[in-house]
């Protein structure tokens, strides 16, 4: 039975003023008149604000109540089981937590960013009690709070897979697809099936995860009591090499081929660059769209990685060519990513470099040196933007590597072997090769359009 939410409660978990409150139980989207609330109000409201924030007006709202009637209410149910029980000011449920106020309000602020962090709950102090044992640890509250920020994130991006996931896939009920309330079924349904699965796939990936990332993190510190790795004054500052690298002919290839070509090429890309970065004790940091930012412990295992990316992907079929680049030195570690200067000149590298060029610094040379079968090619030097000196540039590839016999389309920016050219043609004594009659179509419409 779910605890009764009294008005006033109401109004300070969803911020509405009761007399909205009251409105929104009149039209029947929350509550019933005589009764008092219930935890499944403060969802439903929580439901009521988000579809308002999307522009959807009161009036359509409560069409859509009536239409669903208690498939919504029995699908909030299910997503909170548990109901809501009374709220707490920060001063007290700091008090219960053993924590002053002002240390809950600098985590909740970050942890909860936008939500109103006066009033919290049970599995909120439950948090809290976390964060106080984590500072009896030993840890500097900056620490803690960054993590369950990392921690915060994460999981929402796992959430949002989670629910959006279900929701693509969800079995159609009927041909001319389900009704809204078969819909909400079938959506519940899926919800319900994962509530076991999460508590035990999330151990397994964070057990593993943090095993690998102890291991890594053991060899550099023991490095750094070497003196084979440089130890800061600053902490989460250290020396890595930075990689990013991306398929050079991306963005044209979706917007001549369309987005579900282009995600079956980025699929497996991906996968080609997280299997090659582990080969090399590289973490991937972040994808956005194509560009993979890596980043390695050494300048030789960064270089051995895209090497090894490069190699993977001119071995593809129909596949754009890819590109780098690399640079050592020192970087910060903040939120679970890595930034400074040396992060932005990476990224520029791999924006500068041509197609199957690995762009690296004089560092990454120097670091990279012992590597058998790679040569580092002078690039000369570059202006890169946002950065103030030219600098000089190196290309690594493997030694004796000869460009190889494969022709791009025009059009997509596929690369194409001898038996994967679909047609040909010569135009004004230069020969054009096409993956498919449609891109050949395009060019010979405007072929000044896709002139190199």
């Amino acid at each position: 039975m779910t605890e009764p939410v009294s008005l006033e409660d109401l109004s300070r978990w969803t911020g509405e003023s009761p007399e909205r409150l009251v409105e929104w139980r009149a039209l029947g989207l929350i509550g019933t008149e005589g009764v008092a609330f219930t935890s499944e109000d403060l969802e439903l409201a929580g439901l009521v604000q988000l579809l308002l924030r999307r522009g959807i007006n009161l009036e359509a709202i409560t069409k859509a109540s009536w239409d669903l009637g208690p498939e919504m209410a029995a699908y909030i149910h299910l997503l909170f089981p548990e109901g809501v029980p009374r709220a707490y000011a920060v001063a007290e449920a700091a008090t219960l937590a053993g924590l002053d106020p002002d240390s809950v309000r600098r985590l909740t602020a970050t942890v909860w960013p936008g939500r109103s962090v006066e009033w919290l709950a049970e599995d909120d102090i439950t948090l809290l009690r976390t964060f106080k044992f984590s500072l009896e640890a030993g840890l500097p509250e900056f620490a803690v709070i960054e993590l369950m920020k990392v921690y915060a994130d994460a999981l929402t991006r796992v959430a949002e897979a989670e629910t959006r996931l279900t929701g693509f896939f969800a079995p159609q009920i009927e041909e001319t697809g389900p009704t809204p309330r078969e819909a909400i079924e079938a959506y519940r349904s899926g919800i319900e099936r994962l509530f076991p699965l999460a508590a035990p796939v999330v151990d397994y990936f964070h057990r593993k995860a943090l095993l690998q990332a102890s291991r890594l993190d053991v060899a550099r510190n023991l490095a750094e009591q070497l003196g084979l790795a440089t130890r800061s004054d600053v902490p989460g500052q250290m020396e890595m090499a930075v990689a990013f690298v991306d398929l050079s002919s991306f963005t044209p290839m979706t917007a001549e081929m369309g987005d579900l070509k282009a995600a079956e090429i980025l699929q497996q890309f991906s996968q080609l660059v997280r299997e090659s970065a582990a080969h090399s004790d590289g973490s991937v940091v972040k994808q956005i769209g194509d560009a993979f930012m890596i980043v390695f412990p050494q300048a030789a295992s960064s270089v051995a990685c895209l090497l090894e990316i490069e190699r993977r992907v001119a071995n593809e079929t129909q596949f754009p060519a890819v590109r780098g680049g690399i640079a050592f030195g020192s970087v910060l570690y903040r939120e679970g990513d890595y930034v400074g200067s040396l992060v932005n000149l990476a990224s520029r590298l791999a924006g500068e470099a041509d197609r199957h060029q690995i762009l690296i610094t004089p560092e990454v040379r120097k670091g990279a040196a012992g590597l058998p079968d790679v040569e580092f090619v002078p690039a000369g030097k570059h202006r890169l933007k946002g950065i103030a000196d030219d600098i000089e540039l190196f290309e690594a590839r493997v030694a004796g590597a000869r460009a190889g016999d494969r022709v791009v389309d025009p059009v997509c920016g596929m690369e194409l072997g001898a038996g994967e050219v679909a047609v040909a043609l010569t135009l004004e004594g230069a020969s054009q090769s096409f993956c498919s009659e449609d891109c050949l179509r395009k060019f010979v419409v405007s072929p000044e359009r896709y002139k190199p």
